[in-house]
């Protein structure tokens, strides 16, 4: 089936990113049989005019469309990014019949509200690769869709449960050839690559397992390194991986640094490290395998907050994380969540005070914590009345402790004002 996969995401949100986890259902698809013409709308100057052109020129049995952002997560004056979503969607069904049917994080997080709210026919939650292909097939086919899993179709709901793939070398990674060259040689784009999906953590605030389930799955070191063979070969250099826990399980952590040093790729990479579990024996292997970026998602300098947040480490962790980091040449970012449960003005000034002491290269603040559903703050927050029942928890929410905000707000920019690589 002729198929066309558009990434509707146009924001650089923290920094922009290629559409890998939509690059990686074209990869499967294409593995499948299928023809696939794929769309990058941030690469695109009038993408109006690009689409109106690709769907002139091909009749397209379906069209996928990625969602990846909902909001901007900003509570202070927060940016609804659902309308492009729904101007893409709209767009398509003025120029075909064919049906549009959605993916993506964003997607996975609220199935059925995005699907409304955007007028789409059909959306996939959770990993999309082999959903998308066995609907493409049915589709070509007109067969029945009632058991293609995590399908939802507009007015019917959720068709069958979804499924995790369990070995994830069996889903193949994209290569170079369907994204812009111009992104290899651009600085301020990192090659997206994800070798791990699922997180077992359970954050009070994470809606990663509505996108990934909860179960770690990965992909071989030696099928990453392939990959990254490839990618190296046209010319990117610079490497982001987005797993959740770069250092969750720690053997497969070092099994990926050592196969990626031995491969000697000339790769600079960053990654996200839970600070509960870093060793010396992993930054070490890390450094040696390129990496110069580490985030520590610590969100507070207080034992408490950390406790309610449901967060696995403590305070001498974060200093050990970093300070090792530090010692082996790795720039550090770390993240605070401010206003939380709990959160006081004497938490608040004990947590700047802690991330400083770190003297960090970069600290991200946040005021506020999104809401997703069926996370543990968003039960608190009903508990608190902070949200009331029934809402609607697709516009941006917030959870600020009452009493709170005007201060905290007064507060982090006073203390940001002369700390030049602290951002909110």
């Amino acid at each position: 089936m002729q198929t066309l996969l558009i990434s509707a995401n146009t924001e650089k949100i923290n920094m922009p990113t290629l559409p890998i986890g939509l690059g990686c259902v074209a990869a499967t698809l294409q593995k499948a049989g299928h023809e696939v013409e794929f769309l990058d709308l941030m690469a695109e100057e009038d993408w109006r005019r690009r689409l109106r052109e690709t769907l002139a020129r091909t009749a397209h049995g379906v069209i996928g469309i990625s969602i990846r952002n909902i909001d901007d997560q900003v509570s202070e004056t927060p940016r609804f990014l659902l309308e492009k979503a729904r101007e893409v969607v709209v767009f398509c069904r003025e120029q075909t019949h064919a049906p549009i049917v959605l993916g993506g994080a964003g997607y996975s997080i609220f199935p059925q509200e995005v699907l409304d709210y955007t007028g789409a026919d059909m959306g996939i939650q959770g990993e999309g690769e082999r959903p998308f292909a066995m609907l493409a097939q049915r589709l070509a086919a007109a067969a029945p869709l009632s058991d293609v899993p995590g399908l939802y179709i507009k007015g019917r709901g959720l068709q069958a449960p979804r499924t995790y793939a369990q070995d994830l070398d069996q889903l193949p990674l994209p290569g170079p050839e369907l994204f812009d060259r111009r992104y290899a040689s651009d600085p301020n784009y990192y090659l997206p690559i994800q070798t791990r999906r699922g997180c077992p953590l359970n954050c009070s605030y994470c809606p990663t397992a509505a996108i990934e389930g909860r179960t770690i799955r990965k992909r071989s070191a030696e099928a990453v390194v392939a990959a990254l063979a490839r990618w190296r070969a046209a010319g990117f250099s610079r490497v982001y991986f987005v797993d959740n826990i770069f250092n969750l399980p720690e053997g497969y952590a070092m099994a990926l640094c050592d196969q990626m040093a031995q491969a000697g790729l000339g790769l600079t990479w960053r990654a996200i490290l839970y600070p509960g579990q870093v060793s010396e024996a992993l930054v070490r292997s890390m450094a040696r395998a390129g990496c110069r970026e580490a985030s520590l998602g610590f969100e507070s300098g207080v034992q408490l907050i950390l406790d309610t947040l449901n967060k696995r480490f403590s305070l001498d962790d974060i200093q050990r994380a970093s300070q090792m980091l530090a010692e082996h040449g790795i720039r550090r970012m770390g993240f605070l969540l401010l206003g939380g449960p709990g959160e006081t003005r004497d938490t608040v000034v004990q947590s700047l005070a802690f991330a400083d002491s770190l003297k960090l290269d970069a600290v991200k603040l946040t005021i506020g914590l999104r809401i997703y559903p069926h996370t543990e703050l968003a039960r608190i927050a009903l508990r608190e009345g902070v949200l009331p029942a029934g809402a609607d928890l697709l516009k941006p929410c917030f959870y600020i402790a009452p009493g709170l905000e005007a201060w905290l707000r007064q507060t982090v920019r006073a203390w940001t004002a002369d700390r030049p690589n602290w951002m909110m």
